[in-house]
């Protein structure tokens, strides 16, 4: 199966550059028209690249979201820049691999690719996200803000508390996987909160048997009607957003 690289962009010249010159690499470009769409490529595994013009509204959020996955999960990330502020300036601060700029020029494009692909391509692997309704305890400081997920997967799970959730890199949670009595919690990185209590985290300490318990129950599902939709992960477009600061 060829590789696949989601372009978020509406420049025709570019559009068609980079169209050719994937083409010549072996990779399949798959036009995305919104940010929801390109980054449930990346969470369903179903990229190994994406490609964002940052002359486009909300390019850096898009990015950022995508650089805060786990390595086994993280596409090669590319910036498409004009040369000018802000763009260039988002672009180096949005966790992007490589930036690409206008007018854009084959070569660089294929040299961007061939810098980051390889690190990357024995880790690309699917990471489907479900439905899940549940009660879940976030420890807030000394205090438990309680809130109810709204999706999950192995990496991560979204979720909508009645109050905005601080953004941090150790937020303790707690709740029990719907349809059983199992016990499932650790800590995890918010990675993004609206100012209407919707949050996305990604879990960053996980026990042996939560890990297990968590997939025998994501391995049901799977068997089960299908997975939804990733849009509870992205943040919404009417809120105003906080994001963590883009790692490694």
């Amino acid at each position: 199966m060829r590789s696949s690289a989601a372009v978020l962009c509406r420049d025709h010249a570019s559009l068609e550059k980079l169209n050719a010159t994937l083409c010549e690499v072996g990779i399949r470009m798959v036009p995305c028209p919104s940010r929801e769409e390109a980054l449930e490529l990346v969470l369903a595994g179903r990229c190994s690249t994406l490609i964002v013009d940052f002359d486009l509204p909300a390019a850096e959020e898009v990015v950022r979201m995508a650089a805060l996955l786990p390595k086994a999960q993280k596409p090669v990330l590319l910036a498409v820049a004009s040369g000018s502020w802000p763009g260039t300036g988002e672009a180096f601060h949005s966790g992007a691999n490589r930036i690409l700029y206008r007018p854009l020029d084959a070569q660089q494009i294929k040299d961007a690719l061939k810098s980051s692909r390889k690190a990357t391509k024995k880790t690309q692997r699917k990471s489907a996200r479900y439905q899940m309704k549940a009660l879940v305890h976030l420890e807030v400081g000394t205090r438990t803000l309680p809130a109810i997920s709204l999706d999950v997967s192995e990496h991560g799970m979204a979720v909508q508390a009645p109050e905005p959730v601080p953004i941090s890199s150790d937020l303790a949670f707690r709740c029990v996987l719907p349809g059983t009595n199992l016990a499932f919690g650790g800590h995890a990185e918010v990675i993004w909160a609206s100012d209407h209590g919707r949050a996305g985290m990604f879990f960053s300490e996980l026990s042996s048997a939560a890990r297990k318990h968590l997939k025998s129950w994501l391995r049901r599902r799977a068997h089960g009607k299908h997975k939804d939709a990733a849009h509870a992960l992205l943040p919404p477009e009417s809120d105003h957003v906080s994001f963590a600061a883009a790692g490694e």
